[in-house]
Order: C-alpha cells, then sequence, then structure tokens
C-alpha cells in the first residue's frame, strides 16, 4: 500500500508546519456584544478617564497653596530675564549677575540637595523633574534683603527657558537660604 502513495514535496511539509505553528500561537478571542453592554462599557471607560483626570488635576496642586507657589515666568531666556523675574516678586538685585554657571541637575538628591528639592517644592519648582540635565544659575546681590544683611544673593536655576529652582542666601559663614518670596526670617 505504501508504493501507492505519492511522496509529499519537501516545500509542502514546510508549510504545513509553519501552519501548524501559526495556529498554536494564535489566540482568538470573541464576545457577544449587543448595544445595551456596548452602551454599558462606554460608561464604565468614561468613567475610568474621568477618575483618572481629576486623580492627576487634584494631586497636581496637592501641598501647594496658592500663596506657597512662586510665579513662573513665560520664559527665562538671559541674565536680563533672570534680574526682571527677581524684581516682579520684589527683590532689588544688581543688573548684571555675580555669577553665570552652566551645571547638570543630580540625578539623585541626598543630604544637603534633599533640603534644597524641598525648599524647591515648596516653592512649586520641578527641579527633581530635570534630574542629568543641563541648566543655568543665575546668581544676583540682593540689595533689600529685610534685616538689612549685606551679604545676600538670589540664586536663580533655569532649564531651557524654565525656571526651576531658586532661593536667596547669605553667603556669610553662618549664612541661611530661604525660598523666592521676601521674608524676614532665615530658612534652612
Amino acid at each position: 500500500m505504501d508504493a501507492d502513495r505519492e511522496p509529499v514535496p519537501p516545500a509542502s511539509v514546510k508549510s504545513a508546519s509553519v501552519r501548524r505553528e501559526m495556529e498554536a500561537n494564535m489566540f482568538v478571542f470573541t464576545a457577544k456584544l449587543n448595544r445595551r453592554k456596548a452602551v454599558l462599557l462606554l460608561v464604565v471607560v468614561a468613567l475610568v478617564i474621568a477618575a483618572v483626570i481629576l486623580a492627576v488635576s487634584i494631586r497636581g496642586g496637592k501641598g501647594h497653596s496658592h500663596a506657597e507657589r512662586t510665579p513662573a515666568p513665560a520664559a527665562v531666556r538671559t541674565a536680563d530675564d533672570a534680574a526682571a523675574y527677581l524684581a516682579a516678586l520684589g527683590w532689588e538685585v544688581d543688573p548684571e549677575p555675580l555669577e553665570v554657571w552652566e551645571l547638570v541637575i543630580p540625578r539623585q538628591f541626598s543630604g544637603v540637595y534633599a533640603d534644597y528639592v524641598q525648599l524647591q517644592k515648596k516653592q512649586g519648582f520641578p527641579i527633581e523633574q530635570y534630574g542629568g540635565m543641563d541648566a543655568v544659575r543665575y546668581t544676583f546681590r540682593v540689595r533689600n534683603y529685610p534685616t538689612g544683611e549685606s551679604e545676600v544673593v538670589a540664586d536663580l536655576v533655569v532649564s531651557g527657558q524654565t525656571v526651576i529652582a531658586g532661593d536667596i542666601q547669605s553667603t556669610a559663614l553662618d549664612g541661611f537660604m530661604v525660598g523666592l518670596k521676601p521674608t524676614a526670617s532665615p530658612g534652612i
């Protein structure tokens, strides 16, 4: 009886094995969906999307009252823009910066840097989101610190054209650091 059979060409064998492999790897999902189930599914999806949007909007403003946040300018491109930003907050600074320093924001913040990040968070600045990125720090002499101290500077850290951090600090040995909002009491 074997003599009556025709040999199977190799191409047919190969395509049959490929077909079996494809059939073994396929997964078919079927569902009977009537109009009522479709409407219910759309309502559930819309509710989930609304809940996500609500959660993001609530979390985005969590922990910061309007009074604590420092306003962001449209863009800070130059030292003049940085000085204007500080002036809008009530600081009188020399028109020329003491220093313009290019830096890379650390990816990890520990020790003193962790305290600095907390100060920035209180002001609403997103410095943590810029880890590993290039930035420029503008340092200006402050002329109107409330206690009358003369060794006070303002730092403004900008990435791209966005202010991502800022502080007012004393350069004295026993100095202090506070946020950008004018205050009479030293902070960190």
